[in-house]
């Protein structure tokens, strides 16, 4: 974004959205809707003068979704940025408000402006796909919180199979279930619209630890592995990657994950990987002989973890399915 003379930053909520021009100092509030968006280029235009501008606002789920729909659609460059970068970088802020918020946002535009890179839309499929995801997320959540109350419940009673109130948490149980199963249906017939995701979606299924659920997750956050070029920045995205940390000749601690990266992403491959070690005699001895050679189970683990990244890369970069070589053996 480099050739852009004007940064304008936006702070998008629920109901409203704050807009700042950082060189013209200027700054009004506009409703979250369509209207409000046309009447913000309107006024951004008289009060620009003339000159290049981008947009830059954070990523913020559905509220921002549908101004960055907007601004797709009518061919205007825009920056959907990670909220805890923009934070990370605004300084030392006594004051919470939107307006300042909005100024930030535009200042943190203008000044990185270099290094930015124009965003777009996903296709409807990965919109689709990313709210099933969530969706299921939130059922399954429920699901197990009722299998935890009924499970409370029917140690207190002599028959619980009488109970009303073990009758009614089964039925939600079965229900939520039933729901489940519909959403990954869905997932699963999204996965056959397109013809790259469909095969991608089957490399992934032939590596060992690598199951429905991961794999549409993979193809989610890797936008069909567009977004990131090697297994490492998918690693330190998830907080999988370790990190040195030294300083002069008397701060030298041992190399450690950062805290920073997405939490859904690391849980899940976790799984993955114990999954892995249990089917998999290969990684099964690679975490053997890591936990033999002194390292913590946990790094040994995570160590594991990388590797099936490793392999997820692997074959979808080479465009064949994983072949446990051990099978072929003499």
């Amino acid at each position: 974004m480099k050739n852009y003379e004007e940064a304008v930053g936006i702070d998008v909520s629920k109901k409203t959205i704050d807009v700042s021009c950082h060189l013209a100092q200027q700054h009004r509030v506009f409703t979250n809707d369509v209207k409000g968006y046309h009447s913000m280029v309107i006024w951004v235009k008289k009060k620009t003068k003339g000159v290049s501008v981008f947009y830059c606002f954070e990523n913020t789920g559905n509220y921002s979704m549908k101004l960055a729909i907007y601004l797709s659609y009518k061919g205007i460059s825009y920056v959907e940025e990670s909220p805890i970068k923009i934070k990370r970088s605004s300084g030392l802020v006594r004051e919470k408000t939107d307006k300042v918020d909005s100024g930030i946002i535009a200042r943190y535009a203008l000044l990185y402006r270099e290094e930015l890179v124009q965003s777009e839309v996903k296709s409807e499929v990965y919109q689709e796909l990313g709210r099933l995801i969530g969706l299921r997320d939130q059922l399954v959540r429920s699901r197990a919180g009722l299998l935890g109350t009924l499970k409370e419940v029917e140690q207190l009673l002599s028959s619980p199979s009488t109970d009303t109130s073990c009758t009614v948490l089964k039925r939600s149980v079965d229900n939520l279930s039933k729901q489940i199963k519909k959403v990954e249906y869905r997932m699963d017939s999204l996965m056959k619209e397109e013809e790259s995701l469909l095969k991608n979606y089957n490399l992934l299924l032939s590596i060992r630890g690598i199951g429905f659920v991961v794999a549409c997750q993979l193809l989610y956050h890797t936008e069909n592995f567009k977004r990131f070029d090697t297994w490492r920045q998918f690693s330190s995205y998830c907080g999988l990657a370790p990190y040195e940390y030294s300083s002069g000749t008397s701060i030298h601690r041992r190399k450690k994950c950062h805290y920073l990266g997405d939490r859904k992403m690391k849980s899940l491959m976790s799984m993955s990987s114990i999954s892995a070690i249990q089917h998999d005699p290969e990684l099964r001895m690679y975490y053997k002989r890591k936990v033999s050679e002194g390292k913590p189970k946990m790094i040994a683990l995570n160590n594991v973890r990388n590797k099936l990244l490793a392999r997820v890369f692997s074959v979808i970069k080479r465009g064949t399915p994983y072949v446990v070589l051990q099978q072929h053996a003499a």
